[in-house]
């Protein structure tokens, strides 16, 4: 993985790392955290002070704007080793297209390629130790990017904050996970912001999950406000469904992720010969091919989770139970 960059990254290398201190045969999903971590500040209209540095806390304002505010964003990439056990990255020019794609609709200025696919290498290069080899481990990047303003009034900061940090990670869910179909709580709707990775998104998931969780479903199923028919996104995951023997997953509309692990799982099926629908697609549509036996199988995509098989679907006090079905995915590996 070559690191060519046009200016300036100051380096601050961590004087004794940490990574004796973890286990890489029993990782934990964002727990533990590499030895370095990348900055950078807008200001004055221009992105300055690029640095690598050993990771640490850092000091912000009470009244920083993002606190307040939400204007806040952030994306999720891997790295691995190759046969030779060099760094290797997952499509980071896609997580930059989608990164300045979410800055333009938080209001925040866009990030220079050169910055981000630079910055990201410089990093995983000085702690390419941390990337595991064992079988489902990775190297999890988080480039974030956060207003600084510190002024109490609504409106888009003029100050902005870059960093990156990564963290070795095992798997996200260890087995198929059972999904709880929203009947109440909306995660996006037309014209929001539920295509971008903005931090608010998340935060107003976190209490239908948490319900979710109390009646012992692991995600939720989100479907569009108003009728509650149409399905989106499930939790941190695109959404697919295989009936009949075509790939179904929901159309981008605005309001669900364009992910990375969604596209490239949408390639590969259609380059093994599956036919694959982006379009609209209902929970009675789910419900139906459940019953006559057509659904054969159902998973979510996510750089995090990568590929989550759903175990159940619950919806209207009824579980459509996934085992019995052919399990697609998994005679067609695309992992």
């Amino acid at each position: 993985m070559e690191v060519n960059t046009n200016f300036e990254i100051r380096i601050r290398k961590s004087e004794v790392s940490r990574i004796d201190s973890l286990d890489f045969n029993n990782i934990p999903f964002g727990k533990v955290f590499s030895d370095h971590m990348f900055s950078a500040d807008y200001y004055d209209g221009e992105w300055r002070d690029c640095e690598i540095l050993p990771f640490s806390k850092i000091s912000i304002s009470p009244s920083m704007t993002a606190l307040h505010y939400g204007q806040a964003i952030f994306e999720g990439m891997k790295a691995f080793k190759d046969m030779e056990g060099n760094p290797q990255l997952f499509r980071p020019e896609q997580n930059f297209t989608r990164f300045n794609n979410s800055a333009h609709r938080m209001a925040m200025p866009e990030l220079p390629e050169e910055i981000f696919i630079s910055a990201i290498k410089e990093i995983v290069s000085l702690d390419r130790d941390w990337i595991p080899s064992q079988p489902n481990c990775a190297l999890y990047i988080r480039p974030f990017m956060f207003a600084t303003d510190e002024f109490i009034g609504i409106k888009p900061s003029d100050n902005f904050k870059f960093m990156i940090f990564t963290c070795p990670v095992g798997i996200y869910y260890p087995k198929p996970v059972k999904i709880l179909v929203s009947e109440q709580y909306v995660r996006a709707f037309p014209g929001g912001a539920g295509f971008a990775k903005a931090a608010g998104n998340y935060g107003a998931t976190l209490l239908p999950i948490k319900e979710a969780r109390t009646d012992g479903y692991d995600q939720i199923l989100w479907m569009e406000g108003g009728k509650f028919k149409f399905i989106q996104e499930s939790g941190t995951m695109n959404a697919f469904f295989m009936i009949d023997d075509v790939l179904i997953t929901p159309e981008l509309d605005g309001t669900i992720l364009d992910g990375v692990t969604r596209n490239s799982v949408i390639q590969l099926m259609k380059d093994k010969g599956v036919t694959v629908e982006e379009r609209p697609i209902s929970i009675d549509e789910v419900v139906d091919a459940y019953h006559t036996r057509k659904l054969q199988d159902a998973f979510g995509t996510g750089t995090a989770v990568t590929i989550a098989h759903f175990e159940s679907i619950g919806y209207k006090g009824e579980e459509i139970m996934l085992p019995h079905c052919h399990r697609f995915l998994s005679r067609n590996q695309v992992q």
